[in-house]
């Protein structure tokens, strides 16, 4: 007797493998071996990931827009920005350096939140997916290894743990924007399960 391999489902992170079975509304299906979140109540998860996606975007926003963080050193102060931070690679070639910075850290995650609200919204009330949710959520997905928010908000973190002692330094808007933002992420994977999410678009 062979076995059903449309009744299985592999972990995204740890490629174990686990039988498919009927969740109650409240409960939550998680990986046996390294706890990732395989299944999710669907309706009630795709509007907590919605509302996350939403906030995230404007964190982003926010964080693109205001200062970042202010430097003061022997009566010379410097503040600097996201955009001002690229800016600085505007000369020559080192535009593209620019355009990377911003498209990496702010275009593709900005991208990505607004493709997750198009796919789920409609999902979310039990309506049809909009029109291409496959290949917009498919481009998200493949889209995640170039999302560098966590990483620059990473490096600038090891960045002023460097210069602490030699400067003074002050945290903008924009700083506590990108750790909110990081909160708002966990959260938002903590609700959402891409299998659910291919099969709601599928069965539609």
């Amino acid at each position: 007797m062979t076995e059903d391999h449309s009744k299985l489902i592999a972990c995204p992170h740890c490629d174990t493998l686990h039988h498919l079975s009927q969740i109650g509304e409240d409960e939550r299906a998680t990986c046996a071996c390294c706890g990732t979140l395989l299944i999710a109540p669907r309706n009630r998860s795709f509007l907590h990931v919605v509302a996350l996606s939403f906030t995230a975007m404007i964190l982003m926003i926010a964080a693109f827009c205001f200062p970042f963080l202010q430097i003061s050193a022997r009566g010379l102060t410097h503040e600097s920005s996201v955009l001002g931070a690229a800016s600085a690679f505007s000369g020559g070639w080192l535009a593209l350096l620019s355009v990377a910075t911003v498209a990496l850290i702010i275009g593709v995650p900005v991208f990505r939140f607004g493709a997750l609200i198009y796919v789920l919204l409609p999902l979310s009330f039990d309506k049809k997916p909009w029109p291409k949710a496959r290949g917009v959520f498919r481009l998200a997905e493949r889209l995640q290894p170039w999302s560098m928010a966590e990483i620059f908000i990473i490096g600038t973190a090891v960045a002023l743990v460097k210069i602490g002692g030699l400067a003074t330094i002050s945290f903008g808007p924009a700083f506590w924007a990108f750790c909110a933002l990081i909160i708002v992420m966990a959260l938002k994977n903590s609700f959402m399960s891409k299998w659910v999410i291919w099969d709601a678009i599928g069965k539609k």
